[in-house]
């Protein structure tokens, strides 16, 4: 009777299609070895974010801009009764230096669909004009996943 091995000879082999894992096996581990070694020799890092729960109470008499949606500007000394007053970005530092007192700083209230390049610029502009003492106004209520 015929040998049912295969015509490959007396002692034939099949050919195996299936690869073999063990050589990725050990790659992998040592590749896993090495990173748990140095993983504790980078030093990452520290970046202190704000939270909006650990938002400081704003001071008296800041000077606030607000945003809108559209990207208009309104400006008012936030105090008791005040209003907003619309005004143009070319005015913006002009305004902002008539209104501020001795050191008093400038806080910005941008809309939640404000792009971030939009307040970014902003911030930068009154930076560069010699306006440093800058904060963002956080809404404390708001949930986070309500305006989803």
């Amino acid at each position: 009777m015929p040998s049912m091995r295969g015509s490959t000879g007396r002692h034939g082999r099949r050919m195996k299609n299936e690869i073999n894992v063990v050589p990725y096996i050990d790659v992998m581990l040592v590749l896993l070895v090495i990173f748990m070694v140095t993983a504790p020799m980078i030093t990452p890092g520290l970046v202190e974010l704000p939270s909006v729960g650990q938002a400081s109470e704003v001071p008296a008499k800041p000077v606030e801009i607000q945003v809108d949606k559209d990207g208009k500007l309104a400006i008012r000394l936030r105090d008791a009764g005040s209003e907003f007053m619309n005004i143009e970005k070319s005015t913006l530092i002009n305004e902002v230096r008539s209104r501020m007192q001795a050191d008093s700083p400038v806080v910005i209230a941008a809309d939640g669909k404000v792009p971030y390049e939009t307040v970014m610029g902003l911030m930068d502009e009154l930076r560069s004009n010699g306006i440093n003492r800058l904060g963002l106004i956080v809404d404390r209520n708001s949930d986070p996943d309500a305006r989803k």
